[in-house]
């Protein structure tokens, strides 16, 4: 929508914030740094909405929670669209001036009245028009989201749903309101912005962009081709056809992480060869041919990372790499040798900060960021494009500019409500979601298998009326299926967690497959799967046979 992906906000403004809209976000546990900030803004006076279908840890700061039912984020956003419309309340010269297809929108909203938001949500109509008129009254508002917002298969738009209120109300480009998607982990921001991603150079330089193909060209001394890339996602799609025959995986575990797991682990073993780059045997490296053991901990190693507020940061080795495991850096140019090229052709040395100038080169939103100013200036927020520019905490002012910045109006988008891909059954009749806990870190590769787990970590969280229908109780294993398979785990009764939905972590693959539950349905346009919309079925599980 605005051409960037990254968060638009500093986390100083949300110190600042009068309003705070945490959209399927449990950031205490998720995004505990970021939580700190929040909680400043909290103390300052700031109002907090959690829209969550669980009472997360979270949601228990609020001073409302909107527990809609799982996967019906669409109809919510288009009902508070709508209320902001009807009460008068939207920011018209904004409109006006920074924003095209309002009156096609607002007709797209116009079904999605309090009330049918109230039958499809499962929330009170009075909460979804307390926050509307909230969120578009204050001064400064944001909207946070993460996975519970994007772990779907209509992902983007769910996203776009939420945008969509930023432009109605010009909570958007101004100090203090902004849109922020959090990043799961230090870097991921600095993984997309260094291009990883299959239809991006760095930069979020477009690779089908003749002009940026030309410039990387130029330097690398190659040809490059002019079309997108594939996702994770599709990868195992061109590996089940036998159009992916090898694969190289450096700091990924999808042998764990994926979606219907079982179907991932076959694509896997099927490959004519599987090579694996990381610092710990996770059960993807298992698997493997050959594994690169790499030092790539945070602690271990020169380079930068890029928090979800766009800031870069400079990493220094605190401990010497154990054994024999080298740097990415040594790894790849080592590869690229014995395949007959020296990476250091075109005159970079295989060194971080030459490598990171050679970005500055080719990136403009990194070009003002030497090591020099990142260090004496404790890290810089992009874009920041020249030696003296200060770096930005907020994105998007050029939406307030007369000329929009040369860029043109930023588009509403129509979305419809579409419940989850799954349905609930007679044979799967309730609802998995899965998430993080604080404790633990994704499949458990840098935070299990320890001589003192933090956490027991095969528990699905139900609500205790749900028990004693299934005539269980609290602590007792049972049998979990979904269409895609079975596994057994305990169960903890949860009071905070509605009836007809359960929920647990993807923290611990050792001790229970949950992803062998999970839907692998996914967005069309993120490449995404479904983790936070399966159907499942809870079982007793037969006694033990009596000894003799």
């Amino acid at each position: 929508m605005f051409g960037a992906g990254g968060g638009t906000v500093s986390y100083k403004e949300i110190e600042e914030v009068d309003v705070v809209l945490l959209w399927g976000s449990n950031a205490r546990e998720a995004h505990p740094i970021f939580f700190h900030h929040l909680m400043q803004g909290l103390r300052n006076g700031a109002q907090m909405f959690a829209v969550d279908p669980r009472r997360t840890s979270s949601s228990k700061f609020a001073d409302v929670w909107l527990g809609l039912d799982v996967g019906t984020d669409i109809a919510m956003a288009n009902a508070v669209a709508r209320e902001i419309i009807h009460a008068g309340l939207v920011n018209q010269s904004f409109i006006d001036h920074s924003t095209d297809g309002f009156e096609v929108y607002k007709e797209s909203v116009e079904p999605y009245t309090l009330d049918v938001a109230e039958q499809i949500t499962g929330v009170p109509a009075k909460a979804i028009r307390e926050m509307a008129h909230a969120y578009a009254t204050a001064e400064k508002a944001q909207i946070l989201w993460t996975l519970g917002i994007t772990e779907h298969h209509n992902a983007v738009d769910n996203v776009l749903a939420l945008c969509n209120l930023a432009l109605l109300t010009g909570h958007i480009g101004t100090w203090g309101s902004g849109l922020v998607p959090l990043r799961g982990q230090n870097n991921v921001q600095g993984g997309g912005d260094m291009g990883s991603l299959p239809n991006k150079f760095p930069g979020f330089q477009d690779i089908t962009n003749n002009e940026h193909r030309a410039k990387f060209e130029a330097v690398y001394q190659t040809e490059l081709h002019a079309e997108d890339g594939i996702h994770l996602t599709l990868m195992f799609e061109a590996m089940e056809r036998g159009d992916l025959t090898a694969a190289f995986v450096i700091g990924e575990n999808p042998a764990d992480s994926e979606a219907n797991i079982d179907h991932a682990r076959k694509m896997l073993t099927g490959l004519d060869c599987l090579v694996v780059q990381d610092i710990f045997m996770t059960r993807t490296a298992e698997l493997a041919d050959v594994v690169f053991p790499a030092s790539v901990a945070w602690a271990e190693s020169h380079g930068t990372v890029t928090s979800s507020e766009r800031r870069v940061q400079r990493t220094r080795p605190a401990v010497t790499p154990p054994g024999e495991a080298r740097h990415d850096i040594d790894i790849l140019g080592a590869l690229a040798e014995r395949m007959g090229v020296d990476l250091t052709d075109h005159g970079c040395a295989l060194e971080p900060e030459a490598l990171w100038n050679e970005l500055r080169s080719l990136s403009p939103m990194h070009a003002g960021m030497s090591y020099d100013r990142l260090e004496s200036e404790n890290g810089l927020q992009w874009p920041c494009p020249s030696l003296d520019h200060p770096g930005s905490p907020f994105l998007h002012g050029w939406l307030w500019e007369d000329d929009l910045g040369g860029r043109g109006p930023a588009p509403f988008s129509v979305v419809e409500h579409a419940g989850p891909n799954e349905e609930l059954s007679d044979e799967f009749p309730m609802r998995l979601t899965t998430g993080r806990s604080l404790d633990s870190y994704n499949t458990g590769v840098q935070s299990n298998g320890f001589d003192s787990p933090i956490r027991y970590g095969d528990e699905l969280d139900i609500n205790p009326a749900d028990g004693s229908a299934l005539g269980i109780v609290d602590g007792e294993r049972v049998e979990v299926s979904s269409a895609r398979g079975t596994v057994e785990m305990a169960v903890r009764f949860q009071p905070d967690i509605p009836q007809g939905l359960t929920f647990t972590t993807y923290h611990f693959p050792d001790l229970v497959d949950i992803n062998k539950l999970t839907n692998d349905t996914w967005d069309k346009r993120s490449g995404t799967s479904e983790f936070k919309a399966a159907s499942i079925r809870i079982d007793k599980l037969d006694p033990a046979p009596a000894a003799n």
